[in-house]
């Protein structure tokens, strides 16, 4: 089994949940010690809240489920790469891995447009590495935005 596809899969499954709740889809899951202990996607909508993305919900469940805001020695697994906020959490949880599909161009905190995780000014720094299943990840991407414009027009 390829660690990797599995829990990209994980976290394209939550990414679904997002899609078919009329959420941008993203999805996000947090793994430690081979096991998924926190999920999320994408809430913004339906919770009115603009900081509802699927890597701070992952990361709020993990934190509970270890009962400690440090969450070292784990992994997220992101279906598009971290924005500008969610990166920022993802250093302050002390998390060691960030693997994401597909690059955000446009909001990217991560690769694209920010190196946050990988910044020497700060005081932890994130591995970060691209995953598969960038194309599904795309695919869905935008699908989801073709339906919005079409409820548009």
């Amino acid at each position: 089994m390829d660690v990797d596809k599995y829990f990209m899969m994980e976290a394209i499954k939550e990414a679904q949940k997002a899609f078919e709740e009329g959420e941008v889809p993203i999805g996000a899951v947090v793994v430690y010690n081979g096991k998924v202990i926190g999920r999320g996607h994408n809430q913004i909508e339906r919770l009115r809240d603009p900081t509802a993305h699927a890597e701070i919900i992952a990361i709020t469940a993990a934190a509970a489920y270890l009962k400690n805001w440090r969450l070292i020695d784990t992994s997220i697994y992101v279906t598009v790469e971290p924005c500008v906020m969610c990166s920022g959490a993802i250093v302050l949880a002390r998390i060691k891995e960030i693997v994401y599909a597909l690059e955000d161009p446009k909001f990217g905190g991560t690769v694209s447009l920010y190196q946050i995780p990988q910044d020497p000014r700060l005081n932890h720094r994130v591995e970060v590495r691209k995953g598969p299943y960038g194309d599904i990840v795309k695919r869905m991407m935008q699908e989801f935005f073709k339906r919005l414009r079409e409820k548009i027009e």
